[in-house]
């Protein structure tokens, strides 16, 4: 210790010293080993991802159509005279036979016409009796050079004016008993009668041909869709190709519901228009399909299908596999080494919830149906195998397609 002043001052050759430039000489090490090279850090995981086998069976390729049902007949039941409606008689919804009474219309004043008409047709005739008379009674005076002639042909002309003038009557009679039928409104034909848009009360007719109600035969339902002029032309060369081959030269057709059910008859077309609609592309057809127990019924939107074609051995893949940019559409295909390829493919139909591929896949292929954002060309991936569900055959794809995929292995 050396005393320097009022202040003492620890010697360097203390026993702190040491601790000192110990601590000093650990403080140069750490630093001298963080100035040296990092170590890299490892590589991450390949990613996981759902990997499935591409599907290898025969495929039946669908044209499909939304359309709407309706009667094979449909009878807009009008009124044909003017007046009050005085009954309803029938039940909204329910079945009629052809002449069942539906309304009925006011007809007193159809009476009073109809009575009117046969006055003036009486009239007539008495009329015409009496030129009838006159002429019989001028005949053997003119022959005789009784009378002037001219006097028998007046009586002949009044006669016919006579006659002229009854036909008229009774055409009037004949037009008033038809106005008087007409207030009481018949069902032209059996069917299923709709909803009443007139009631007890309210006037009809009065210049306008008021629509009463609606009858649907409906034994037969009617499908009425358009078809695109490509896929027009696909189903009748089909068409064509059938009638040469069997006997049965229409192609059947299958109506699909609502509800994703199918109709349990086979329909068959029975009109295509005339022509294609020149600002659509498309042309109106109508199928009709037996409907034994009337379930289905009018104003339905349903789907209408049909096979045209049969793909043997088509590989099948999950739609979400396919991605698609600038038109071209890739597959993310699995190695034997679980590298991933990226490869370039030509889709077909979709079938169900799977795309038929035509080009670039081939049968027992994997690709990735799950987790394609995650990969790359070349990158190696940790497959998760999973089994495409092999949908029903007669399943083609729609919008509201739901069904899964794919199912865990």
């Amino acid at each position: 210790m050396v005393t320097v002043g009022t202040r003492q001052i620890r010697s360097l050759s203390s026993p702190g010293r040491g601790v000192v430039c110990a601590a000093v000489a650990v403080v140069i090490v750490v630093a001298g080993v963080g100035c040296g090279k990092k170590e890299p850090p490892p590589p991450p995981p390949p990613p996981a991802v759902k990997v499935a086998t591409v599907l290898q069976r025969d495929v039946p390729i669908f044209l499909e159509a939304i359309g709407q049902t309706r009667g094979s007949t449909e009878i807009e039941v009008r009124a044909r005279v003017g007046g009050y409606i005085q009954t309803v008689n029938f039940t909204e919804g329910m079945p009629v036979t052809k002449g069942q009474l539906l309304y009925t219309i006011d007809a007193r004043p159809f009476e009073a016409a109809l009575a009117q008409a046969k006055g003036t047709l009486a009239g007539t005739e008495a009329d015409l009796a009496r030129a009838k008379q006159d002429v019989a009674r001028y005949e053997p005076l003119a022959k005789e050079n009784a009378i002037p002639r001219e006097q028998l042909e007046t009586a002949i002309s009044i006669q016919r004016a006579a006659e002229a003038t009854v036909q008229a009557a009774r055409a009037n009679v004949q037009r008033a008993e038809i106005d008087l039928g007409y207030t009481r409104v018949h069902a032209p034909e059996n069917g299923l009668v709709g909803k009443t848009e007139v009631y007890p009360g309210t006037l009809v007719g009065q210049g306008q041909n008021n629509l009463l109600t609606h009858i649907s035969q409906i034994a037969s339902i009617h499908v009425r869709f358009t078809l695109p002029e490509r896929d027009y032309l696909r189903l009748a060369r089909r068409q064509v190709e059938r009638g040469k081959g069997s006997d049965t030269p229409q192609q059947p057709l299958r109506l699909v519901l609502a509800d994703g059910t199918v109709h349990p008859a086979d329909g068959r077309l029975v009109f295509v228009d005339r022509n294609v609609d020149p600002e659509t592309g498309t042309i109106l057809m109508e199928a009709a399909f037996p409907n034994p127990n009337e379930i289905v019924r009018p104003g339905q939107y349903a789907r209408v299908r049909a096979v045209v074609e049969q793909k043997t051995g088509a590989i099948l893949v999950p739609q979400r596999a396919v991605s698609e940019l600038q038109g071209v559409y890739n597959v993310a295909v699995v190695g034997g080494n679980d590298e991933i390829e990226i490869r370039m493919v030509t889709p077909g139909e979709r079938v169900g919830s799977l795309w038929v591929i035509d080009a670039g896949l081939r049968g027992g292929e994997r690709v990735v149906v799950e987790g394609v954002q995650k990969v790359r060309p070349g990158v190696k991936v940790k497959p998760e195998m999973v089994t495409i569900q092999d949908g029903s055959a007669d399943s083609p794809a729609t919008p509201a397609a739901a069904a899964t995929e794919v199912k865990g292995a």
